[in-house]
């Protein structure tokens, strides 16, 4: 008879999976769910669908570690495209107000990032996972309702250009917990006068924990039909 590995994931683990593109954080702990037979499974910060990277899944008892997770330091690369901007700030919707970015010098560039660093107040995306007055702030923008969302206090450690292939810019950011990448993209594209869109996204870190120490689906999967197949051999 098969049996089920329950009895490993009840007590509590702490799972470090990278996200694959175009999954939504939920979907990735619905499938572990369905992979390990147990309801209380839940991940420490969402990552957009358009992102990749590490996403701090807990099991069983460890799901009362959450928050604690969650509170850590957070650390991302990508690219901004320069030039355009875009309603999600991101490429969940389509580029518009088209500018020049010819003028743009590498100093500059460089340079912009320096407003974004310390402590900043930052409002967050019309179209983000936010509540108001019990409706997500992204709904409400799909019914072209319009939300004022005000500033929030957050901390950027760390703001870098690591490579420039115009319009693309490539980033490090270091940053507190409630810091959404997408405005950061919109509010330095703003800086420049030419504006910017958030065009890849991977979370490198979260505390201590490294996606260079995560696994994929695939190999969870793998793992996870390992175990049984121990548990079979030893019942």
């Amino acid at each position: 008879m098969e049996q089920n590995p329950v009895n490993l994931f009840q007590e509590g683990k702490v799972l470090l999976i990278d996200k694959p593109l175009e999954w939504t954080s939920f979907g990735v702990v619905s499938k572990i769910r369905n992979l390990i037979r147990i309801k209380k499974v839940g991940h420490a910060g969402t990552l957009d669908p358009l992102a990749t990277g590490l996403l701090i899944v807990c099991t069983g008892k460890f799901t009362k570690r959450i928050n604690e997770f969650m509170a850590q330091e957070k650390e991302y690369t990508g690219t901004f495209t320069l030039g355009a901007t875009t309603p999600t700030y991101d490429l969940e919707s389509e580029p518009v107000n088209f500018k020049s970015v010819e003028h743009l010098t590498e100093e500059q560039l460089h340079k912009a990032t320096t407003a974004f660093t310390g402590e900043i107040m930052q409002v967050p995306p019309a179209h983000s996972a936010i509540k108001v007055d019990g409706k997500r702030v992204y709904e409400l923008a799909r019914q072209g309702k319009e939300v004022k969302l005000e500033p929030r206090k957050l901390f950027i450690k760390e703001f870098s250009i690591t490579s420039i292939e115009m319009p693309v810019v490539h980033f490090k950011v270091v940053c507190s917990t409630g810091t959404y990448i997408r405005s950061l993209a919109n509010d330095y594209g703003e800086a420049l006068g030419c504006g910017a869109y958030l065009s890849s996204l991977r979370r490198t870190r979260i505390g201590e924990f490294s996606v260079n120490d995560a696994i994929t689906i695939p190999a969870f999967e793998e793992e996870i039909k390992r175990i049984k197949a121990d548990q079979s051999l030893k019942g």
